[in-house]
C-alpha cells in the first residue's frame, strides 16, 4: 500500500503565539526531521499542509500577509509532492488533499506536525473515517501546555499521551519514528 507523509502545520506561525515555548521543539525537530529524511530516501511522497486563517493582516501570524506561514525554522528541507492551505482543523476539509491522495493511489497516511491534539488528531480521525489507514507518529508531533477548566495545568506530555490513547486501534496505529520508518516498506 502506498504511504504518504502528511506534514501538518509545521510552520513558523506558532513561534508568534503567546503559548509557544521552545522547550519541546528540539526533540520534535529531531523526530520530524528523521521522518522527513527517511521518506525522502525511500521515495515516499511528502504533503505539506499550512494553516491559514483569521484576518488577512501582517499582525496575524496565520495570515499569508504576516510572512510566518512558512516552514518552521530548523525543519529539514522538504521537496513537497503537494502543498495545501487549510483553514479548518482537518487537513482534509476544503483543501483537495483527499482528491490528491486518491489520484496518487495513497492508502496509508503517516501523520506528523503541530498541534498533536488539534490538527494532527483531527486529520487522523477524519482520514480513518474516509477509509485511509493511519500511522500516527506521536513523537513527530508537537503541542504546548494548556489549562483545564479549573485552571490547573495540563502538560503537553499528558496531551500527547491522551491523544495516543484515544486514537490507538480506533483511528490509527500509534508509531514511534523508527516504527513508522519500518512500516514505510511494509505493505499494510
Amino acid at each position: 500500500m502506498k504511504s504518504c507523509l502528511v506534514l501538518i502545520d509545521a510552520q513558523q506561525s506558532f513561534r508568534h503565539r503567546p503559548y509557544f515555548t521552545e522547550r519541546d521543539v528540539p526533540a520534535y525537530l529531531a523526530a520530524q526531521n528523521a521522518l522527513i529524511e527517511a521518506c525522502q530516501q525511500r521515495g515516499v511522497p511528502i504533503v505539506r499542509i499550512f494553516h491559514v486563517d483569521g484576518p488577512k493582516t501582517a499582525e496575524n501570524s496565520f495570515a499569508l500577509e504576516s510572512g510566518h506561514v512558512r516552514p518552521l525554522e530548523g525543519l529539514a528541507p522538504v521537496e513537497a509532492a503537494a502543498t495545501f492551505h487549510k483553514s479548518r482543523h482537518s487537513a482534509l476539509v476544503g483543501t483537495g488533499l483527499d482528491v490528491w491522495l486518491t489520484q496518487n493511489g495513497v492508502g496509508r497516511l503517516v501523520i506528523s506536525g503541530i498541534r498533536t491534539e488539534q490538527c494532527c488528531e483531527t486529520t487522523a480521525r477524519h482520514a480513518s473515517d474516509l477509509g485511509f489507514q493511519v500511522d500516527y507518529v506521536t513523537d513527530a508531533t508537537l503541542t504546548f501546555d494548556m489549562k483545564h477548566e479549573d485552571g490547573s495545568p495540563l502538560p503537553a506530555a499528558d496531551i500527547k499521551a491522551r491523544t495516543a490513547a484515544v486514537l490507538k486501534d480506533r483511528f490509527a496505529r500509534i508509531c514511534s519514528v523508527p516504527q513508522a520508518i519500518d512500516r514505510l516498506a511494509t505493505p499494510a
